[in-house]
């Protein structure tokens, strides 16, 4: 790669995570710069300009740093919120190459019609256009630019190595942030995005988990190489393009609510998530599910990490502040100068202003980083997931928000767990198993407090009577040191889950 390039690179990710992230883990001593407000908006603005004279793999890493607060400045989260990756459209000659590459020399043969003048969408990585199959049916046909996953490729390695450049000029800002492993993350979700094939495999894995919704859906793909995607034609227009008033009371509310629900069962049950719902990758139209497309950038969440993230809404749900600061602590871990008091405090002050709001007065995508910036500002580090976790969040948000904003993620979430519970409980093969587990678990700490034992004792018995929505399991885990949250998190997920498969196994399950 040119050293011009790498120079860039280093000078643009050198100010956005020291200069920026230094100043945000001092924000108690921060103050205003000397070159003042206007100078720092123009700041923001050529490193956003910069990203973009980047490519689209800096797109993305800026779009992930936009919903970062305890990395980089306000100002320029603003700013980094505009980039796009929308560019001008390429002639189809450009791209004939890569479809008789993939395709074979006789690919024209394989359509009826392109429609070649009007592509349905274009970026830096590929360009979409409507097309007719042969026998009629009409198609998305996505194909790659031609050249770029070895240019992405390169990037990846270039910022990788100026990743770890960073986190030896800064050590102790790398042990709050690791950034090569947030890079990570980000070069995993993004990998469909280079192969097409990982990306129809995606599809049809989530399709198989939209069929019990009524409201969504996910298109077919019809055939996949690693640069060439077919797939059915989604209807509508983006959610955020959307007419409310077109669409009955019943399908706003129920696109709405299947999409977060999808998600939730997407985080905390098969634990692979649409990394990027951004309005225009969500399609509606009256009379019709709405569609989630653009499955290349994709998250995945390992269980322990799941059922963290599970505590910590749970915790909100039940507008518990410290039982969340303890379950987010659990996500990372308190660096030898963590200030986890003052932390626990703030969730204390942060929490009451979540618990009852609506999808009209909160942003829970926002709530995450809110989180995440209190954390990082008192040396808890935190997962490197929760970039990309809290860029599907906000992205979701913004797209229901235009069709359904009275809806409430916490109640929605309430009513999710019931369904959530009872997976978690399958998934323990039988009772008596689970109950033995968590009874090992737990009874194997000498200081486990003796109500979470008599819970377990019960559990064991089959004499647990504790009502669900009050979550008293959840609330025992508050008064645990935080030597033993980790030991119980596993356990207690399956003891959620218990609780209320043997209060309603007799009945229906939920669908």
């Amino acid at each position: 790669m040119a050293t011009g390039r790498a120079r860039l690179v280093l000078t643009t990710f050198g100010t956005l995570l020291v200069r920026e992230g230094a100043h945000t883990l001092a924000r108690h001593t921060r103050h205003r710069d000397a070159d003042g407000e206007s100078a720092a908006r123009d700041r923001a603005r050529a490193l956003r300009e910069a990203l973009e004279s980047l490519g689209p793999f800096y797109i993305k890493v800026g779009q992930i740093l936009s919903t970062r607060p305890d990395l980089v400045s306000p100002t320029l989260i603003e700013e980094l919120q505009t980039l796009h990756d929308q560019v001008s459209p390429s002639p189809f000659a450009d791209f004939e190459p890569v479809m008789a590459g993939d395709l074979g020399p006789l690919w024209a043969a394989g359509f009826r019609d392109i429609d070649t003048d009007r592509p349905l969408g274009t970026a830096s990585l590929a360009q979409v256009y409507a097309a007719t199959l042969a026998d009629g049916t009409p198609v998305a046909l996505k194909i790659q630019r031609p050249g770029v996953r070895p240019l992405v490729e390169a990037d990846m390695a270039l910022l990788t190595k100026a990743a770890r450049f960073l986190a030896r000029q800064s050590p102790r800002f790398n042990a709050v942030i690791d950034v090569s492993a947030m890079l990570g993350v980000v070069f995993d979700a993004m990998r469909p995005e280079l192969d097409f094939t990982l990306e129809a495999r995606n599809m049809h894995q989530a399709r198989t988990h939209t069929a019990d919704f009524k409201h969504l859906t996910v298109p077919t793909p019809i055939s996949a190489t690693p640069r060439v995607l077919i797939q059915s034609l989604a209807p509508g227009c983006s959610i955020a393009d959307a007419r409310p008033h077109d669409f009955s009371l019943e399908e706003r509310a129920g696109i709405g609510r299947d999409l977060l629900a999808f998600m939730y069962r997407s985080y905390f049950l098969t634990r692979t998530f649409h990394a990027d719902p951004h309005p225009g990758n969500i399609l509606v139209h009256p009379g019709q599910p709405a569609h989630l497309i653009d499955w290349g950038m994709v998250g995945r969440i390992d269980r322990p990490l799941s059922t963290s993230i599970l505590l910590v809404l749970l915790s909100l749900a039940q507008n518990d502040g410290a039982a969340t600061a303890k379950a987010w602590i659990e996500m990372g871990h308190a660096t030898p100068w963590a200030e986890v008091t003052d932390f626990i405090e703030d969730m204390a002050a942060l929490v009451p202003q979540i618990a009852t709001a609506t999808l009209e007065e909160l942003n829970f995508g926002v709530t995450l980083t809110a989180i995440l910036e209190h954390s990082t500002q008192r040396g808890i580090k935190t997962s490197p997931m929760i970039s990309v976790l809290g860029k599907s969040f906000a992205n979701l948000e913004g797209s229901i928000r235009n069709l359904c904003p009275e809806l409430s993620l916490i109640d929605i979430f309430e009513e999710e767990f019931r369904h959530i519970a009872f997976r978690l409980a399958t998934e323990a093969l039988s009772e008596k198993q689970a109950a033995r587990t968590a009874l090992d678990l737990i009874l194997g700490s000498a200081t486990a407090p003796q109500q979470t034992r008599s819970i377990i004792r019960d559990l064991s018995n089959r004499e647990l009577t504790v009502q669900v929505n009050q979550l008293p399991m959840n609330r025992a885990l508050q008064n645990l040191p935080l030597s033993n949250h980790k030991v119980l998190r596993d356990s207690l997920a399956v003891l959620l889950a218990l609780t209320w498969w043997r209060r309603h196994r007799h009945h229906q399950p939920p669908t």
